[in-house]
């Protein structure tokens, strides 16, 4: 990777700057005008605006081969916002939630076809979890990424795993698509979903989503801890808990079940 005397590297930077280009434009660039106006060679801005296109980021209208900012851009800034907000509204239940069942707690918003934590609370005295703010989860093990997925409409569940390999961790892990369903399915059935050793031998979490004032799940909570802190007998119990908080916070945020 070229790095300047700056520290930039350039073709970041001629990345960022063609998408602050088409932001601004009215409608939509072609990839000469665009490599015009930035001084930069057409086939550096090709490739660019192509692997921009790939991702979801641009889109391109096939009739005047002009380039506009695609709706990815737009599930990220949601993303964000609504993580920002979502966190800081619930904190107060999250520890609340961490010092009643004595288990690490989560909280997690999708983005792309990954969960990531926005938030994580750890109980006094327990075994730490490997576990941080930032770090990103496969949606087809862990209780948080199963209770984003649950929700989410036909068209936006497709978008999330089409195309995408299901990452195996171990023999507990759910690696085929027809079995992620049923897996949900049970998921809207109870409420709440489960990561038993799925990730991580010897790690069990549950997880629960909360939904915003539309009815759309924005992020999901999950209490995680070792198989000895989570037995078999105990996980009624942990749901019960988790999926309360999920839903005070759901509350908080405006929602209303549709009965």
């Amino acid at each position: 990777m070229s790095v300047s005397k700056t520290g930039k590297v350039p073709a970041v930077d001629r990345a960022f700057a063609t998408l602050e280009l088409l932001a601004a434009s009215n409608g939509g660039l072609s990839i000469s005008t665009v490599a015009r106006r930035l001084k930069a060679p057409k086939s550096s801005i090709h490739l660019i605006m192509t692997t921009l296109e790939d991702r979801g980021y641009l889109r391109k209208d096939l009739p005047s081969r002009k380039y506009f900012v695609g709706l990815r851009i737009t599930d990220l800034a949601r993303v964000t916002l609504e993580g920002f907000e979502v966190r800081k509204l619930s904190r107060h239940l999250l520890v609340d939630l961490a010092a009643k069942i004595g288990l690490t707690v989560h909280m997690a918003v999708l983005e792309g076809s990954e969960a990531v934590l926005i938030e994580r609370i750890q109980s006094p005295g327990l075994v730490q979890l490997d576990t941080w703010v930032g770090q990103r989860m496969h949606v087809n093990c862990t209780a948080v990424g199963k209770a984003l997925l649950a929700y989410l409409s036909e068209e936006e569940f497709k978008r999330t795993i089409q195309g995408r390999r299901l990452i195996k961790h171990n023999q507990y892990t759910i690696c085929s698509i027809a079995k992620l369903r049923d897996e949900l399915n049970r998921i809207r059935a109870a409420g709440y979903a489960v990561d038993d050793e799925e990730e991580e031998i010897g790690v069990r979490c549950i997880g629960a989503p909360i939904f915003d004032h539309t009815g759309k799940v924005i992020a999901a909570i999950s209490a995680a801890g070792t198989t000895a802190q989570i037995p078999l007998d105990r996980m009624e119990k942990i749901a019960k808990c988790v999926r309360d908080t999920a839903g005070r916070i759901s509350l908080t945020l405006g929602y209303r079940a549709r009965l």
